[in-house]
């Protein structure tokens, strides 16, 4: 099994710098409506940040020499604040959820909304970007709706990034993803070891082609991630998926509190699946940077042996004797 994610670290996983913005252009011309790109954020009180990142989308990606994306989608979770205001004034049509097949009621959650935006979106190339990213740089775009433009055999690919952690004034370099750490990544080591090669398994930031998702069921909550790679691996198998390497991410980090609510919900996405099929490896692969600016690998054992108990241990009963 180890030797196969590696091979598949070497052969689907790129920077977004290996497509250049002309090549894909070319390549979603060649596509015709099969290289339509829908652009969705999901957004619950974003007021702070989702402005730029759709003036960004806008100026890079649509309004100018490379008009690469073809609908910009804010999906509005309820916000309070003036999210949807914002969002309209940088150039999104913002959606808000409870418009959206509406004979369902809608619940509280990330995945609900991504779901629903699939009724409100119409390309064929749909990607998610997080709205509550700072100093977003359109690559985070463009970098991974790449493979699918230039691939016909690739079917969803994730953003790699760096994750650092920004609180009370210090950055740890690589403090972020503590609910992947603890959490997600040990889950997809020992259950589904096929998708270990995943650097940000639980990044908000990924494309998938229309025709994958509309066959994926979504949990409405955190664990939509978690599902989707889960579910994608069934679906269409390791080799139509893939990464791309855009950079760092930044963004707001949640309390304590909220992590354990997060993490306890891709727990319970990874228990209904596990109901499916259960697979076992016990060993944990994590990710540094490497001197030429990739991702390298480390492999590490998961201690799993136990000792019995102690009572049935001949040596300690006969001590107990004496």
């Amino acid at each position: 099994m180890l030797e196969e994610v590696e091979r598949w670290l070497r052969t689907r996983s790129w920077s977004a710098a290996d497509r250049p913005l002309d090549r894909l252009l070319d390549a979603k011309r060649a596509a015709g409506p099969d290289g339509t790109v829908s652009v969705v954020l999901p957004a619950l009180d974003e007021e702070a940040t989702v402005g730029a990142i759709v003036g960004e989308i806008r100026r890079e990606l649509m309004d100018g020499p490379v008009p690469l994306v073809d609908e910009l989608v804010v999906m509005d979770s309820g916000s309070t604040d003036r999210t949807a205001e914002v969002a309209e004034r940088a150039g999104a049509r913002v959606v808000h959820r409870d418009e959206v097949l509406p004979r369902i009621p809608a619940v509280p959650g990330k995945g609900e909304v991504l779901w629903r935006s699939l009724l409100a979106t119409s390309g064929e190339i749909v990607c998610f970007v997080d709205a509550d990213l700072r100093d977003f740089d359109a690559s985070f775009v463009h970098g991974i709706v790449g493979p699918l433009l230039t691939d016909p055999g690739v079917r969803l690919v994730k953003a790699m990034y760096d994750r650092p952690l920004e609180t009370g004034g210090a950055v740890v370099p690589a403090g972020g993803g503590r609910v992947t750490e603890l959490v997600a990544r040990p889950l997809l080591n020992l259950h589904w070891p096929k998708l270990a090669g995943f650097v940000q398994p639980l990044g908000g930031e990924y494309a998938a082609r229309r025709s994958l998702l509309e066959r994926l069921p979504f949990p409405v909550g955190y664990g939509v991630e978690l599902g989707m790679l889960v579910d994608a691996l069934a679906e269409v198998g390791l080799d139509a998926l893939a990464q791309v390497d855009v950079g760092v991410r930044h963004h707001r980090h949640q309390d304590g509190q909220a992590l354990g609510r997060m993490a306890a919900t891709i727990y319970r996405t990874a228990q209904a699946r596990l109901a499916r099929a259960q697979l076992t490896r016990p060993v944990l692969t994590q990710f540094d940077r490497a001197p030429d600016g990739g991702f390298r690998p480390r492999v590490h054992d998961v201690a799993a042996e136990e000792r019995p108990p102690m009572i049935t241990v001949p040596e300690y009963a006969r001590s107990r004797a004496a």
